[in-house]
C-alpha cells in the first residue's frame, strides 16, 4: 500500500492531482491519501482530508512507501520505522505555501540519500513506477538503499532542530 500525506495547512492539489493520475494507470495498487484542504478529489484512491495521529500511525506502519510534501514529521516518522519516502516539496511560487523552505529542506537532505525527490509530478510518476515492487519490513535489516540508521535520523532531527523523543 502506498500512503500519501499533505498535512493539514494548505492545499496540495499538484500533488494529490499527480497521485491520482498515477494511480489511475496503476489500478493494482491500493492507495490512500491524506488530502487536507485539496480542491482537487481523487477519483483513483481513497482518501481523507484528516486523519487522526493513530490512523497516521497505523497507515506508515502498513505501507511501502510513503509519499508526501516535505513536512520533517512524516519524514522522520518514515525514517524511525524503515519506510522509503518520496517528497514533492510544496512550491511557493505555486501557491502551495508562503517560502519556499519545503524546497530549502529537501535541497539540504537531498545528499543523504534518505529520500526520493520528486522535484516535479513527472518525477513523481517516475519514482512511483520505479517503486513497483518494493516491499520492506518496517524494520529493514539489510543494507538496501532505504535502510535508515539511527545516526542519520538523529543528522535529520538536528537539522530540523528537533530533540530526540
Amino acid at each position: 500500500m502506498i500512503f500519501a500525506t499533505v498535512g493539514t495547512q494548505l492545499p496540495f492539489d499538484r500533488l494529490v492531482r499527480g497521485l491520482d493520475q498515477w494511480a489511475s494507470r496503476n489500478p493494482q495498487e491500493e492507495i490512500f491519501a491524506q488530502i487536507g484542504q485539496a480542491n482537487y478529489i481523487p477519483e483513483n484512491c481513497e482518501w481523507a482530508r484528516t486523519i487522526s495521529a493513530n490512523t497516521f500511525r497505523a497507515r506508515l506502519e502498513e505501507c511501502r512507501i510513503v509519499v508526501a510534501h516535505a513536512g520533517m514529521g512524516t519524514i522522520i516518522s518514515a525514517a524511525e520505522i524503515g519506510k522509503p519516502v518520496i517528497v514533492l516539496p510544496r512550491r511557493s511560487d505555486l501557491g502551495e505555501h508562503r517560502n519556499d523552505h519545503q524546497l530549502a529542506t529537501t535541497e539540504r537532505l537531498r545528499h543523504l540519500g534518505v529520500l526520493k525527490i520528486a522535484d516535479d509530478c513527472d518525477k513523481l510518476m517516475q519514482l512511483l513506477d520505479e517503486s513497483q515492487g518494493t516491499v520492506l519490513s518496517s524494520h529493514p535489516t539489510d543494507s538496501s538503499e532505504f535502510d535508515v540508521s539511527s545516526k542519520l535520523i538523529t543528522k535529520i532531527r538536528s537539522f530540523a532542530g528537533l530533540v530526540a523523543v
